[in-house]
C-alpha cells in the first residue's frame, strides 16, 4: 500500500547568506509542500516521476551515482540516494511520485523540500525512522552534491518547524529552538515572477558569495565568523572589515556580521511583539541583501517597495535572492488590504501572474517530523 511524505517548504524571516558561515538564522516552515507517495520496490533503485516538464529518473542504490547536467531535478533523485548510503546500506527501492503545491526554483526551499522527502522514503524502505539530527547529519552534504555551497538552515526548518512558530536554528553544535510568533502577525509571500534556479546558471553567483565571506574573515585574522564573533563585537569587526578588506570580501563580510546582529534582535523583537521593530530588521536586512550581498534584482526592490506603500510593516527578499519570493509582515488585519494594493501596483502590468501561485498567505506551518508524527498518530 503507497505510503505519503509530507515536507513543507520554508520562509526565512532574517537571517540570510549565514548559515553556510555556522551562525544562527530564523526560518519558519509554510503551508505549501511537496507530497511524495511511495512503495518500496524489489527493483534496487529510486524511482521517481512528475508531471510534464520533469518525466521521470531512476536512480541505482548499489553505488555513488554521478551528477547529471547542470540543473537537472534528477540530480535531487542522486543526492537522495547518496545521502542515504551514508547512513547505511540501501537494499530496498523505491518507486515514488511527487505531487506539489511548492512553486519551484522560487527561494521557498522546494529543492530542499524535495531532497528530504526522497531521503525520508528511501530511509523508511530500509527500515529506518529518522530524526532531526540523523537528517541534519546527512541533508546539507547531500544537497551540496548538486553544486550549491549553502548551509543546513533549509533542512533544519522543514524537518523541525512547530505550527504557530519560527524555529531559531544554531550550528556547531546543531540546536534548533521553537520561537512563539505572535497569533496577530500576518505573513505574505509574494513573488517577484523572476525564476532564481540556483542549481542551474547562478550557482557559481550563489558559490562567490560563501567564498567571499569566508576568505575575507580569514584575511582578518581569523579562522570563521564564529570565532571572530566570540573574541570582538560585529561592530569593531565591522570597521576591521571597511578598513583592510577590498570588494567583494569586504561586502560580504559586512553583510554576514550585520546580518548576524539582525537575527539576535528579530527573537528579542518576537518576544516582545515589536512589530515595528521586526518590520525595521527585514526591511534592513533587504537593503544589505541588495547594496553589501547584491543578491537582489530590480523586480524584487520593486515589489519590496510596492509592500511597503502597500501598508505592510516590513518586507524583504527571501531565500538565496536572484529572484524568487519576498517575504511581507502585514500588522494585523491588513493581509487583504495589502494584497489587494499589490493586484493593482506591482501585478497589475505583469504578464505570467497566477495569485494562486505567486501571491500566498503563509502562515507558521508544521515541518515534516510533526507532519509525519501526525500521520502515525
Amino acid at each position: 500500500m503507497p505510503r505519503l511524505v509530507t515536507v513543507p517548504g520554508r520562509v526565512n524571516l532574517i537571517g540570510e547568506h549565514i548559515d553556510y558561515h555556522d551562525l544562527s538564522v530564523l526560518p519558519m516552515a509554510i503551508p505549501r509542500a511537496i507530497r511524495l507517495k511511495w512503495e518500496p520496490s524489489a527493483s534496487a533503485q529510486l524511482r521517481v516521476s512528475s508531471e510534464a516538464p520533469y518525466g521521470e529518473r531512476a536512480v541505482p542504490l548499489d553505488r555513488d551515482p554521478e551528477p547529471g547536467l547542470p540543473g537537472d531535478w534528477g540530480n535531487y533523485a542522486r543526492a537522495a540516494v547518496r545521502a542515504c548510503r551514508r547512513h547505511g546500506p540501501l537494499s530496498v527501492g523505491v518507486d515514488a511520485r511527487i505531487f506539489s503545491d511548492l512553486p519551484p526554483a522560487a527561494g521557498l526551499s522546494s529543492s530542499s523540500a524535495l531532497l528530504t522527502a526522497l531521503a525520508i522514503a528511501l530511509l523508511q524502505a530500509n527500515g529506518v525512522e529518522p530524526g532531526f539530527e540523523s537528517l541534519m547529519e546527512i541533508l546539507p552534504e547531500g544537497e551540496q552534491f548538486v553544486g550549491t555551497r549553502g548551509g543546513g538552515m533549509d533542512h533544519a526548518a522543514i524537518l523541525g518547524a512547530r505550527s504557530g512558530c519560527a524555529l531559531e536554528v544554531g550550528f556547531a553544535p546543531l540546536r534548533a529552538r521553537p520561537v512563539h510568533l505572535p497569533e496577530d502577525w500576518e505573513w505574505l509571500a509574494a513573488h517577484s515572477l523572476v525564476t532564481a534556479e540556483k542549481s542551474g546558471a547562478l550557482r557559481e553567483e550563489f558559490n562567490a558569495r560563501r567564498r567571499a565571506g569566508g576568505s575575507g574573515i580569514r584575511r582578518l585574522g581569523w579562522a570563521n565568523f564564529r570565532e571572530a564573533l566570540s573574541r570582538a563585537s560585529a561592530e569593531e569587526l565591522g570597521l576591521q572589515a571597511q578598513r583592510r578588506l577590498e570588494d567583494p570580501e569586504r561586502r560580504c563580510v559586512v553583510h554576514v556580521l550585520e546580518e548576524s546582529a539582525r537575527v539576535e534582535q528579530a527573537v528579542r523583537a518576537i518576544e516582545a511583539a515589536d512589530l515595528a521593530q521586526m518590520g525595521r530588521l527585514l526591511d534592513a536586512s533587504h537593503a544589505s541583501l541588495r547594496h553589501q550581498l547584491r543578491v537582489s534584482r530590480p523586480e524584487l526592490d520593486s515589489l519590496v517597495e510596492s509592500a511597503r506603500l502597500a501598508g505592510a510593516a516590513g518586507a524583504r527578499l527571501t531565500g538565496a535572492g536572484f529572484g524568487g519570493f519576498a517575504l511581507i509582515l502585514c500588522p494585523p488585519g491588513t493581509r487583504a488590504r495589502v494584497r489587494d494594493r499589490l493586484l493593482e501596483t506591482y501585478y497589475a502590468s505583469r504578464e505570467g501572474f497566477d495569485p494562486g501561485k505567486h501571491l500566498i498567505d503563509i502562515p507558521p506551518s508544521a515541518g515534516a517530523l510533526e507532519l509525519i508524527a501526525r500521520d502515525a498518530g
